[in-house]
């Protein structure tokens, strides 16, 4: 290779890793997988190495990838948050094992620990007490997220014992169970909006929203795995994590203290395949030197320590035939193909099926029947086609195109402009679109009524019984008594459930109309600004948009629902029979428009109050509360520490500067 290639191949190279950074980073939407991204990171350190005059301090070899928002307030790290290097080989473990070897004369022990798929967070503890939460960042600074860490019951606010040192911090990962994962997809796509990748994304998505409440919601969990400070009670990393657990940290109960490598490869081989029994997401295993002083000897590099090293596990992945696409429609009508193969087992269940997601996905993978293709799992709960070996096609094999009527009730589909999802429009004739809406307006967070579930609606719904949603209401005891495995008691149930359930609150009663877009917080938000059903009907586009987070997408959607003749006679049969469809009146006490018209952005830490209530405040006075400064907004309502970058903003855009005192003379 000249120096002409060489310099063609290290730009490229470097273009594509720095791309690769935003998209894992900042959007939280990795393209490739973490081997890809290694092996290309690898590629161009070598070559740099062979090249040293083409050497770039802002090359992605000299700096660890950055998760950075600026919507919050920048903490520089007392300690550097620093990667580690990956290995994917025994052959590579005993070379890190050499290299220790040759830099002390030491004896060691190694630890291992899972490697959590989540999101870092590193725990400053100033007297027993959590004192503040930030992200890893780019490695020197990251985001003060300790409103929204707070939320996570696995993070201790205060510590139990007394022998913990006055201020020390303590690193960890922030993750989201299988179980909460699936929970939370599942709500996703009640309201169309397109699943979480993995519970990595979702994890790193959640914990970086600006509302605190929201990610309460979100159950997210976390282990910590390693203890920072002045004074810490052990010189053994793995005898200090037991100290912690002591104080009342989550420590991962699977880290083991192993004596040389040979032991450490062991485990490795153990939780290859053991790992997918755990109910969180893994991909690799962490060996790090135990002895803290052997640590500090050994030191780091510019980018990882050299007393660490990550095993990263391949996502499992195996070979098998398409057999048929199959296309379902849900409650909102989105069309899914799913692609059903020849039985395999992956990662210890036995794969039959694979979502295909979209029909993009589908022409990405140019897939034809009775092709091989390759299915992973990895950090995912639903399978999914990779690849296809093409090599292999039968000559006539039948390309898979995707559909272009409804396989349920013949309607055409429709495609909006800029969604990746093909959907049927006939929402009142299409029999899935509606026993999904009845699913969702009964459901526990909805309307939850008693007594009714999957097989009861599709019971109802074949004997004609119910249509829609209004029709639930009319329902007669003799009309459910007769029926299979019902009986009178269970049609009391129901019915007296029905009827309960005349008193859930404006708010969910507006979520379990099933509107596209309009899930519990959005449904929260329109209740809350426009009181009443009517008004949410005749809403404009402008009045609709000016809602704190309701962007474009969500106010058409609302506005096409109300639009249709149908809907509004079926809201209307409901409040014919007594659903509540204003807010309350105590809900409405101590609300004014004082703020009226007035755009505030909130930022840095306040004495009285705390962001969400604040947040409240201006809301419940007719204000709206935005994330991001820019020539609309009113005023900066600044605490403390407020972030630099929006002090800037204020200043070179004239915006006046408020303080929390003023801000309440102002609602008085």
């Amino acid at each position: 290779m000249n120096l002409d290639q060489a310099k063609d191949k290290i730009d490229t190279l470097r273009h594509e890793l720095e791309e690769y950074n935003y998209q894992y980073y900042v959007l939280s939407n990795p393209t490739i997988s973490d081997y890809e991204f290694d092996m290309k990171l690898k590629e161009l350190e070598k070559l740099e190495t062979e090249f040293p005059q083409f050497f770039d301090p802002n090359s992605p070899t000299q700096r660890v990838g950055s998760d950075l928002n600026q919507e919050f307030v920048q903490v520089k790290h007392q300690y550097p948050m620093l990667s580690l290097s990956n290995s994917y080989s025994e052959a590579e473990l005993f070379d890190f094992d050499q290299r220790i070897q040759k830099l002390t004369d030491e004896s060691y022990e190694f630890v291992c620990e899972l490697k959590f798929d989540g999101t870092s967070v590193s725990l400053i503890y100033e007297n027993g007490a959590l004192a503040r939460a930030v992200t890893r960042g780019d490695g020197e600074k990251g985001d003060d997220i300790t409103a929204n860490v707070r939320t996570i019951r696995s993070i201790p606010l205060k510590l139990k014992g007394a022998d913990y040192p006055a201020s020390f911090e303590m690193r960890g990962e922030i993750l989201l169970p299988f179980a909460v994962f699936a929970e939370l997809n599942q709500a996703r796509e009640e309201i169309g909006e397109m699943p979480f990748a993995n519970p990595r994304n979702a994890a790193s998505g959640t914990i970086k929203m600006q509302n605190a409440a929201e990610v309460a919601k979100r159950k997210l969990d976390s282990y910590v795995y390693y203890l920072l400070g002045e004074n810490l009670p052990d010189d053994g990393h793995y005898e200090s994590l037991q100290h912690a657990k002591r104080w009342g940290f989550k420590i991962s109960e699977h880290t083991k203290k192993c004596a040389d490598i040979n032991e450490v490869v062991d485990f490795i081989k153990y939780w290859d395949t053991e790992r997918f029994n755990l109910p969180v997401a893994t991909d690799g295993i962490v060996i790090k030197v135990n002895s803290r002083k052997v640590q500090s000897n050994l030191g780091f590099t510019a980018k990882s320590p050299r007393w660490a090293v990550a095993y990263k596990f391949k996502a499992e992945q195996v070979s098998t035939t398409l057999e048929s696409v199959s296309f379902q429609v849900g409650r909102t009508g989105a069309v899914t193909p799913v692609a059903n193969l020849t039985p395999v087992l992956l990662a210890g269940t036995i794969v039959k099926r694979a979502s295909l997601h979209n029909a993009d996905i589908i022409n990405k993978l140019d897939l034809h029947l009775e092709d091989v293709v390759y299915v992973e799992k990895g950090g995912e709960i639903i399978p999914k086609i990779v690849d296809v070996n093409d090599s292999l096609r039968k000559a006539d094999a039948q390309k898979v195109e995707f559909i272009h009527e409804c396989p349920e009730c013949g309607t055409p589909l429709i495609r909006k402009e800029g969604e990746a999802a093909h959907y049927c429009p006939n929402e009142i004739g299409c029999p899935p679109q509606i026993k999904g809406k009845i699913e969702h307006f009964i459901s526990r967070r909805a309307m939850d009524i008693d007594g009714l579930g999957q097989e009861t609606i599709e019971l109802l719904y074949q004997q004609g019984l119910i249509h829609n949603i209004a029709d639930l209401y009319e329902l007669k005891a003799e009309q459910l008594i007769p029926l299979d495995r019902m009986g009178e008691k269970s049609a009391d149930r129901i019915l007296s459930s029905l009827q309960e359930s005349k008193n859930v609150p404006f708010e969910r009663v507006l979520f379990a109309l099933g509107i596209r877009f309009v899930g519990e917080t959005v449904a929260k938000k329109l209740a809350q600004k426009l009181v009443s059903i009517e008004a949410i009907e005749n809403a404009t586009l402008e009045n609709l948009t000016n809602i704190d987070e309701i962007g474009g997408r969500i106010a058409e959607s609302v506005i096409t629902f109300f639009q249709d003749e149908r809907n509004r006679e079926l809201v209307n049969r409901l409040k014919a029979q007594g659903l509540q469809f204003e807010l309350h009146e105590s809900v409405l006490e101590g609300r004014s428009q004082k703020l009226e018209g007035l755009s505030i952005v909130i930022s840095g830490t306040f004495e009285k109050h705390s962001r969400d209530e604040l947040k409240d405040l201006i809301e419940k006075n007719g204000g709206k509360s935005v994330g991001s400064i820019s020539k609309k907004t009113s005023y900066l309502l600044g605490g403390s520490n407020v972030g630099p970058s929006k002090l800037e903003k204020v200043e070179k855009l004239g915006i006046p500067i408020i303080s929390e005192d003023e801000f309440l003379k102002m609602i008085e």
